[in-house]
């Protein structure tokens, strides 16, 4: 993968609320994608209603450009996909997310995902436009995705082949030593005990091996062995009247 081929664009033909437009731009900046390109949409540009809906995602907005054709908005784009999941009696090759984001990151040329409205999804001739058509494999009793969902998809795929942040790892604090971990199970034992827990008599081993397995299986950490006892000990202490 070329780290010169540059970003793909998304397209949003003839959108129709705002806020699936802030929606499509929050999917885009999750996944590093900012260019936005808006065909004719129907309530004009800017729209207030995409700002709250983005969460944040205001570059991707204040950069987005509008055009008055599908045509102008891929025109310096050598590829573009038009995702559909209906058959528009158009003989083009067929790909999914993740095959399209490998040859986008294979270049050369800019590329383009083109979505359609939210309702009526693209047009014949939208996807006339198109080099290739992109279809997410989804179930065929419920083929109903909305626009952030769609771009989200495209994003993702598109992303593996970046170098995103990812999370700040978060140490995990270690087992707690065999021997604190037996004070705990001798200490439960112990309250079990005279309680009458252990019921009947000859099952007492098996039951004493049960708890044991339960109690080791977790891989406690000191700081909660030390907080296990000490709901133990409170327990087994008098209530004060």
């Amino acid at each position: 993968m070329s780290d010169t081929v540059p970003p793909p664009v998304i397209v949003l033909v003839r959108p129709q609320l705002g806020e699936n437009i802030g929606k499509a731009a929050r999917a885009m900046l999750n996944f590093g994608l900012t260019e936005m390109r808006l065909v004719t949409p129907r309530d004009g540009w800017p729209n207030p209603a995409a700002g709250p809906a983005a969460s944040g995602a205001d570059i991707v907005l204040e950069q987005a450009r509008v055009f008055d054709s599908v045509a102008d908005a891929v025109a310096d784009c050598a590829h573009v996909y038009a995702t559909t999941v209906r058959k528009r009696g158009v003989t083009k090759p067929v790909v999914t997310p993740e095959q399209a984001a490998r040859a986008i990151h294979a270049g050369p040329g800019r590329s383009a995902y083109l979505f359609g409205p939210e309702r009526s999804g693209l047009e014949t001739d939208d996807v006339a436009l198109a080099r290739t058509i992109l279809t997410v494999p989804i179930n065929p009793q419920f083929g109903s995705l909305n626009l952030a969902q769609a771009v989200i998809l495209c994003a993702y795929e598109w992303s593996k082949g970046v170098a995103l942040a990812q999370p700040t790892a978060t140490d995990l604090d270690p087992p707690a030593p065999q021997g604190e971990l037996e004070g705990l199970i001798e200490q439960l034992e112990g309250m079990l005990m005279p309680a009458g827990y252990f019921h009947p008599p000859e099952r007492t081993d098996v039951t004493r091996r049960t708890l044991r397995g339960l109690l080791t299986k977790p891989a406690w950490n000191a700081m909660e062995v030390r907080t296990m006892r000490g709901v133990l000990s409170t327990l087994a202490r008098p209530r004060q009247r």
